[in-house]
């Protein structure tokens, strides 16, 4: 019997709520629709870490990112630590890895990938040392053949390849590339990974004016400001956006607002049309009958809700992310409702190939609730923020804070308001419980308050329950190993 093949394709910074499975019909998303008819829909799926490299090194290793290292943007996984491709078992598989990596190397085929198509070339300075600083990414040389020239040194910035017409962007160049490994490996069982940048920042492309500013709704807790209540750091960041504005659109008014969220619409509209391709190669090359395909994204962006934007906050719209996953033979769509973690996505794809699961992963398999609707067990979803990645900082060091939080003007105290590292919990019956090592503690009921309005902490009512996530969290931290200092007050 052949192997399975294995496609993963996943966004960067890409909500839940932008495809019609997880409630929003209004973005033109016709590939990823009819996909979601077809696939499991996991309805509240969380990424391990809300920024790019500690989430990203999870959905490759199984392990969590103070496990495996890679607690911050542009730490590099190390070499050690495997990622799935390393984990199969005598391995005949083809294996490439085409798009963003943000783990190390950018450029460079590591970790089981044998074929490698990179796109991005702003992280040369993390490179290792051995590494030649002046190799550039197969993108870079695609532009060069088309006959741009960079424009920024000896790279191409984001900025401008985001404003080159779209049969020349990151995103029809990275499908190209996914298709003609698919062509090339029909015949073989193979793994591909393939990551899109978008609808990452900057916030502008092609399709910018794919969609009417007058016809964009608010997000239903646009106007539920970070309150004192809520961790401060998050009132910093959503004065920071009101001041600076971003990728070059001011963020002052509802219009301002509405302007971004149609560029960012239209984002994950561009990203969907050259998705449709790799899925529609998939069915023409007659493949689809014995391939795993996920798609998801690496975690999720504000985009207005409580006006913030982008990423680095625990809540939902920042750290709940799509889920797809179709298995060979699936006809019809069914979908799990429960919390899950993007930690389980390791061993449930190893068990779905028929591979042994190694002892150590951080998370347990889906494959029985895939097949059957009814889990192998039950467990809370985790997710962890590390500090750092805002950019606060650097914002505060010219601009005057906001009255209200003229208490945080000296240094210090600033400083451990924007790296306070937090824990969070989010229980089966979907209560939050986020643990601040400064003691700004949230609690919400998601049942009551998906928009995470009303932080209930500090309610007598809720001794018992904060004391029980308190207690699995805590327990949680010792048996993965958590860096981080005992989570007592």
């Amino acid at each position: 019997m052949r192997l399975p093949n294995l496609i993963f394709i996943f966004t960067d910074e890409q909500r839940f709520d932008t495809i019609a499975a997880y409630g929003n019909t209004q973005i033109e998303m016709p590939n990823l629709n009819r996909f979601a008819s077809e696939c499991i829909v996991f309805e509240n799926a969380y990424c391990t870490s809300p920024v790019c490299t500690p989430s990203r090194s999870s959905l490759l290793t199984g392990l969590y990112s103070h496990q495996n290292g890679c607690t911050e943007n542009n730490f590099p996984l190390s070499q050690s630590t495997m990622c799935l491709p390393e984990l199969i078992s005598s391995s005949p598989y083809a294996t490439g890895y085409i798009g963003k990596w943000h783990l190390g190397d950018e450029v460079f085929a590591q970790h089981g990938f044998q074929e490698w198509i990179s796109v991005e070339d702003l992280y040369i300075d993390f490179y290792s040392p051995e590494r030649d600083r002046n190799t550039r990414s197969s993108y870079h040389h695609h532009l060069l053949s088309l006959g741009y020239q960079p424009d920024a040194g000896s790279v191409f910035s984001r900025d401008y390849c985001s404003r080159l017409p779209e049969e020349h962007g990151k995103p029809a160049f990275l499908a190209n590339q996914a298709i003609e490994f698919i062509k090339k490996h029909k015949s073989d069982p193979f793994i591909l990974y393939v990551n899109f940048l978008e609808p990452h920042m900057p916030y502008f492309g092609p399709r910018d004016n794919q969609f009417s500013p007058n016809l964009i709704p608010l997000p239903q807790n646009f106007n539920n400001l970070p309150t004192e209540n809520q961790h401060l750091k998050y009132h910093l960041i959503a004065q920071g956006y009101y001041d600076r504005g971003h990728s070059g659109l001011p963020l002052k008014t509802d219009q301002n607002w509405k302007k971004m969220i149609a560029n960012y619409w239209g984002l994950c509209s561009l990203v969907d049309t050259h998705l449709g391709r790799i899925l529609t190669t998939i069915n023409s090359e007659g493949i689809d009958d014995n391939t795993i395909i996920v798609f998801t994204s690496d975690h999720g962006d504000m985009m207005g809700s409580h006006h913030l934007l982008a990423k680095c906050v625990m809540f939902e719209e920042a750290t709940r992310i799509p889920l797809l996953i179709k298995i060979p033979g699936m006809k019809k769509s069914s979908r799990i409702s429960r919390p899950i973690s993007q930690i389980d996505l390791v061993p449930t794809l190893l068990d779905l190939m028929g591979q042994p699961i190694p002892v150590g992963l951080a998370g347990e398999s889906l494959k029985s609730e895939i097949l059957t609707g009814n889990p192998a067990q039950v467990n809370p979803v985790f997710i962890e923020w590390n500090g750092r990645e805002t950019g606060i900082l650097e914002h505060y060091e010219k601009h005057p804070l906001p009255v209200e939080l003229e208490k945080l003007a000296d240094r210090e105290k600033l400083t451990k308001v924007t790296q306070d590292p937090i824990r969070t919990i989010v229980s089966p019956d979907r209560w939050k419980y986020s643990h601040s090592q400064l003691g700004m503690h949230e609690l919400y009921n998601l049942n009551n308050d998906p928009f995470e309005t009303t932080n209930l902490y500090h309610l007598r009512e809720n001794r018992q329950r904060i004391s029980n996530l308190r207690a699995a969290l805590d327990e949680w931290q010792r048996k993965t190993n958590d860096i981080l200092s005992p989570i007592n007050e």
